[in-house]
C-alpha cells in the first residue's frame, strides 16, 4: 500500500480523533476510498477498537432523492441511534463523480437537510473528524492530474501539526479577544462583526483534516455589509459561482450568484438561521497553494477569508452568547491575496495576505 495511504490513516486515528481501546468507531467511506478504508481498519484493530463502516453513494443518494416527495422525508431514527451510540466517527470523503446529484431539485437537498440536523447535531458531540481521499471525481474537479492531486492532498495533509498550530496560535491571540472584525477585499466586500465574547478556534487537524484555520462565530445580528465571495463552492452537487451578499441587522436582505442561484436561494430559504452567519475562518494552511474546488481544503487555504451561512459551532459560541442555529453550514470563500486586509478592532492584522506577525518575523 502507498505509505501516504498509511499516514493518512495514522494521523485520522492517533491525531485527530485519539482512538483508545474498545472505542465504538463510525466510519462513513464510498467504495472509491478503499485503499483509506482498508488502512484505517488495520489501524484501528491495531488500538483494540471496534470499527463499523456505513457506506455512502452518490447514486444510490440521487436514486433515493428522485424517488422521495420532499413533505415524505423523515429522520432515519436508526442511523441516529448508531451515531449516538458511537464515541467517533470518521468521515471520509472520495468521489468518482462529484455532480452525481447534481440534477436532484434544490428544494428536495433543503429537505433532506433539515430532517438530518439530529444526526449532525449528535455526530458533533463525539470525537469526530471529516477528511478527504484523493479519488479521480476530485481530481478532476481540481484540473488536474490523479498523480498530481493525490501529491497536492497529501502534502495538506500528512504533515506536522504541532508546527502548524503554533503559527495559527498568534492568529488566536488577536483574534480571541476582539470585539469588532472587518474583512474588505477588492471593491465588493467590506463587510465588519462583532465577535465580542466569542471563542476562537485553532483548527489543526482534529475535526477537519486537513486542518489549517483560525475561525469564530459572529454575534448573529451584528453583520453588516456587502461580501462578494469570488471563489465558487461546491452545493447540492452544483457549483456556485460569484456569489455577492448584502446584510443588515446580520440577515441576508439581498443575494445574487451568476450561476445557479436557485440553489443559493434554496439554501437560504432552508430555515431561519440560514440567512445568518455562523462562521467567520481565516485560511493558514500554506500547503493548500491552490484553488481545487474542495471546500475542505479551500477554506483551509493561506490568503482566504471564509463565512459559512447557518449553524455556528457550539464550541466558538461564548458563555450566554447567542448561537445562530441552523441545518445549513455553508461555507464561501473571498480570496485575500491582493488589495485586501482584516482589520481588527481597528488594527490591520493581515494585508494582501501577509499577517502582521509574520512581517514581525522577518
Amino acid at each position: 500500500m502507498d505509505p501516504r495511504v498509511e499516514d493518512h490513516a495514522e494521523i485520522i486515528v492517533d491525531h485527530s480523533v485519539s482512538v483508545e481501546q474498545g472505542d465504538e468507531v463510525i466510519v462513513r467511506a464510498p467504495d472509491a476510498a478503499e485503499d483509506l478504508l482498508v488502512a484505517l481498519y488495520e489501524k484501528l484493530g491495531e488500538r483494540g477498537a471496534k470499527p463499523v463502516r456505513m457506506s455512502q453513494s452518490g447514486r444510490a443518494n440521487r436514486a433515493y432523492m428522485h424517488a422521495m416527495d420532499p413533505e415524505d422525508f423523515e429522520l432515519a431514527e436508526h442511523a441516529l441511534a448508531a451515531v449516538e451510540e458511537a464515541d467517533v466517527a470518521i468521515m471520509v470523503s472520495a468521489s468518482r463523480n462529484t455532480h452525481e446529484t447534481g440534477d436532484v431539485p434544490p428544494e428536495k437537498n433543503a429537505a433532506m437537510g433539515k430532517v438530518q440536523k439530529p444526526i449532525q447535531e449528535a455526530m458533533m458531540e463525539k470525537r469526530w473528524v471529516g477528511t478527504q481521499y484523493p479519488a479521480p471525481g476530485n481530481a478532476q474537479d481540481a484540473e488536474m492530474s490523479t498523480d498530481a492531486y493525490e501529491e497536492f492532498v497529501w502534502s495538506a495533509i500528512n504533515k506536522d501539526w504541532e508546527e502548524q498550530r503554533e503559527f495559527q496560535e498568534h492568529m488566536v491571540e488577536i483574534l480571541d479577544p476582539a470585539d469588532e472584525v472587518r474583512i474588505v477585499s477588492g471593491e465588493g466586500t467590506d463587510v465588519t462583526m462583532s465577535v465580542d465574547g466569542m471563542i476562537t478556534a485553532n483548527d489543526y487537524a482534529e475535526k477537519n483534516l486537513p486542518g489549517g484555520e483560525v475561525y469564530t462565530a459572529p454575534v448573529p445580528d451584528s453583520v453588516e455589509g456587502e461580501v462578494h465571495f469570488d471563489m465558487p463552492l461546491m452545493a447540492q452537487g452544483r457549483e456556485v459561482e460569484d456569489v455577492h451578499l448584502t446584510f443588515e441587522d446580520g440577515e441576508v436582505v439581498e443575494f445574487a450568484a451568476e450561476k445557479n442561484e436557485e440553489v443559493l436561494a434554496a439554501v437560504l430559504e432552508t430555515d431561519e438561521g440560514a440567512s445568518r452567519l455562523g462562521e467567520l475562518g481565516i485560511g493558514m494552511n500554506r500547503d493548500i497553494d491552490r484553488f481545487t474546488d474542495n471546500t475542505l481544503f479551500d477554506e483551509k487555504m493561506g490568503d482566504t477569508v471564509h463565512m459559512a451561512l447557518g449553524r455556528a459551532y457550539e464550541w466558538t459560541v461564548g458563555e450566554d452568547r447567542e448561537r445562530n442555529d441552523s441545518a445549513v453550514h455553508m461555507d464561501m470563500i473571498v480570496d485575500m491575496s491582493e488589495d485586501s486586509r482584516i482589520e481588527v478592532d481597528g488594527e490591520v492584522v493581515q494585508r494582501d495576505g501577509t499577517f502582521v506577525f509574520e512581517e514581525f518575523e522577518e
